[in-house]
């Protein structure tokens, strides 16, 4: 069987295991009593889901702010971390600050985001900038800086310019740190987007994940929670497929290009 389609087979049966341990557990396991729905429920309520307009009005909501607030960070991001990085004073003064800032989730801003921009898609997309542009400035910064001397002593020597070293072997160079930051960027940038609808009242998945909870309707709920699950599925199988086409040269992704 051919390797790729023995992994989607393996997760397959994957998925189908969590689903019939859930099933289980929520009809005759511990969990029999609880408010949690069967999976059977909650994929019924999927599908029910599926066919309002609503659903897909707040999906379209998560997925505008969080891929708005991942472009805006990538551009500012790479642009200053490239900046920084061929500057070994600047990456040396600004490499505590940076890491200083890293871990630091955005959501401890979100009431002053909220006070000052509103519960709006606005807000969603700063809180989406915010949390990605740390780590995309650290990561490009970082491979910019790595950039093999002896690369551009060799350019030098050959008459290259500074612009030419930098947009022949620099960024060449740094593509794999850019897009590792990326990839991983891309799912913080949907987990920000559904925290600003469901703490900060922002629209989208996050405020009808919100209001279902409020409503009570167990079922919905967790219908909800498998949207979400799938879309993170989406987008991390689309910047995996993107980093895999942008570093297709890259001797680590020369095999698994198809």
């Amino acid at each position: 069987m051919n390797a790729r389609i023995l992994q989607y087979v393996i997760g397959a049966a994957g998925v189908a295991a969590a689903l019939g341990a859930w099933q289980l557990a929520a009809t005759a396991g511990p969990l029999a009593d609880s408010p949690l729905p069967t999976a059977g429920e909650a994929i019924g309520a999927l599908f029910r889901l599926a066919a309002t307009p609503e659903m897909w009005q707040a999906t379209g909501d998560t997925v505008y702010m969080a891929l708005v607030g991942l472009v805006i960070a990538i551009v500012a991001g790479v642009l200053l971390g490239i900046g920084i990085g061929v500057s070994p004073l600047a990456m040396h003064a600004t490499r505590v600050p940076l890491e200083f800032l890293k871990p630091i989730p955005p959501i401890v801003i979100l009431p002053v985001v909220v006070l000052v921009l509103g519960p709006t898609a606005g807000m969603g997309v700063f809180l989406v900038f915010i949390g990605c542009f740390v780590s995309i400035v650290v990561q490009a910064s970082a491979g910019v800086f790595d950039t093999d001397p002896v690369a551009k002593a060799t350019g030098r020597s050959y008459g290259l310019g500074s612009g030419e070293i930098l947009g022949r072997i620099v960024l060449p160079s740094s593509l794999p740190y850019i897009g590792t930051a990326i990839r991983v960027a891309a799912p913080t940038a949907l987990i920000v987007a559904v925290v600003a609808g469901l703490l900060g009242g922002g629209p989208g998945l996050g405020q009808s994940l919100l209001l279902t909870q409020i409503a009570g309707n167990q079922d919905q709920l967790f219908a909800y929670v498998l949207i979400l699950g799938i879309l993170g599925l989406i987008v991390q199988g689309l910047s995996q497929w993107g980093e895999r086409r942008l570093l297709h040269w890259h001797p680590q992704y020369r095999k698994q290009v198809v």
